[in-house]
Formats: C-alpha cells, sequence, structure tokens
C-alpha cells in the first residue's frame, strides 16, 4: 500500500509496467478454484496474454480455449501437469487444442502465456516440458555475464519463443533493442533499470513488463546479486499486411 496513490505501474500506447502493488486478483475463466491476475492481453493492444495464477489443493483446468496455445511455468510451489508432480522451475508447452490437466498441489503459483497458434506449411508443435535446471546458460553475444537459457525448440513449427536471461550484477543487453517481435516478460529474481521507448524504469522481482513491436528496449542489472527473467516473443512468422 503506498499513500497518494503512488505506484510504479504505468502503461502505454508501446508499453507497460506492472508492479505488484497494483495487482487485482480475480476468478480465472477456464480454471476451477483459481485466482489470478490477467497482466497483458489484447485489451491494452498486445497480441497474447499473459497472467499469474495461484493454485490450490482443487485449482484445475483442462486447458485452453479452442485454436489457443499454451506455456506455463513454475514460479513457486508445486503442481500436477498431466499427473506429474513438479516444482518451481518445471514448465509444459501445449499446442493448440491439446486437451491437458493443470492441477493444484497445494499453494502455488504458475506464469502462463497464451496466443492463438498460427499455421505454417503444415509443420506443427509437439508438447515440451522440463526443467529450466536442465537447459544450458548460453553467453549472450559472447558476454558471460549474460545468460540465455531457450525453453522452446527453434524450430519452424513454433510460433512463440520463450526464453530465460540471468544477468550478473552490472551486465547488460549490449544495444537498444528496436525489432518486430513483441514481449512479455517477468522479473524472477534481482533489480535493475529497463529502458522502455523514451522512459527508464527501475525494476525488480515481481515486475511485468509489456514490449509492442518496435518499441525500443534495454536492460542493465542492479544490485548485488543476479537478476534474472523470463520472457515471451512471438517468431518464426511473416509480419501480418494489413490495407489501411
Amino acid at each position: 500500500m503506498h499513500p497518494l496513490g503512488h505506484s510504479r505501474t504505468t502503461l502505454c500506447r508501446t508499453h507497460a509496467l506492472i508492479a505488484p502493488d497494483s495487482h487485482v486478483p480475480a476468478a480465472l475463466a477456464g480454471w476451477e478454484r483459481t485466482r489470478g491476475v490477467v497482466h497483458i492481453s489484447p485489451a491494452m493492444g498486445a497480441g497474447f496474454v499473459q497472467y499469474t495464477a495461484t493454485l490450490e489443493v482443487g485449482s484445475a483446468t483442462t486447458g485452453a480455449p479452442a485454436g489457443v496455445e499454451r506455456f506455463v511455468y513454475v514460479v513457486e510451489g508445486e503442481v500436477d501437469i498431466d499427473g506429474a508432480r513438479v516444482g518451481a522451475g518445471a514448465y509444459a508447452y501445449f499446442p493448440a487444442d491439446h486437451s491437458h490437466r493443470i492441477a493444484g498441489a497445494g499453494r502455488a503459483s504458475i506464469l502462463v502465456f497464451e496466443k492463438m497458434f498460427e499455421p505454417a506449411n503444415g509443420a506443427k508443435p509437439r508438447t515440451v516440458s522440463g526443467h529450466e535446471s536442465k537447459i544450458e546458460r548460453v553467453a549472450f553475444q559472447g558476454d558471460a555475464d549474460a545468460r540465455l537459457q531457450v525453453l522452446l525448440p527453434d524450430e519452424p513449427a513454433y510460433d512463440m519463443a520463450v526464453n530465460i536471461f540471468t544477468y550478473s550484477p552490472g551486465a547488460m543487453l549490449p544495444q537498444v533493442e528496436c525489432h518486430v517481435m513483441e514481449h512479455g516478460l517477468l522479473m524472477l529474481d534481482g533489480m535493475g533499470v529497463y529502458r522502455l521507448n523514451e522512459s527508464w524504469h527501475p525494476v525488480q522481482a515481481g515486475d511485468v513488463i509489456w514490449m509492442s513491436a518496435f518499441c525500443p528496449q534495454w536492460f542493465i542489472a542492479g544490485g548485488k546479486s543476479p537478476s534474472r527473467y523470463i520472457y515471451y516473443k512471438n517468431v518464426n512468422r511473416a509480419p501480418n499486411l494489413v490495407r489501411t
């Protein structure tokens, strides 16, 4: 709680920063006995949905809406995914129209990315599951202090990518990026400063960021411990041509 209506949360045409102090939990459609917070959606101009679901014993879902693919990442606690008990750091991807069951095994929090699947040349993605501890951390553009983990196959069948970036204190992106992909991001650990378009925002664990296509973006890690974030981007599809 902050007096005088103060929050770091901000929204504009090209980006948003959603701080935890502005979250408003509500029931999640398609989930039983589950509350959560929708952080990013087409209502703000995004082409995907990002939300956090809070599960308990009795919470469950049996799949995403028709035509929608889903990626889930366990932030804290344990959940059952298709009958397998998994803990923090576990993740799973389900192609569109693929039935699956996610159930609460106690108090837990999961991050969810969803989007309408865009087919391409008949290639069909497969289900993917794993744990971040099993994924190699690769030095980003040769910088051992900025390490990238790629959680989904980099193959034409997949139209989304989900990665985890880990920065040593003081490490940074090597350039201000400006590209056609849009992002949804959750800060997992640490703190830093994110440039979004023409604004610089202090960020910390628990913050969510939306970046539209072509939003200039840059990050530098601060503090005395590593900073980590997990993020979504759309990939492997031609830009849409829209007549004006």
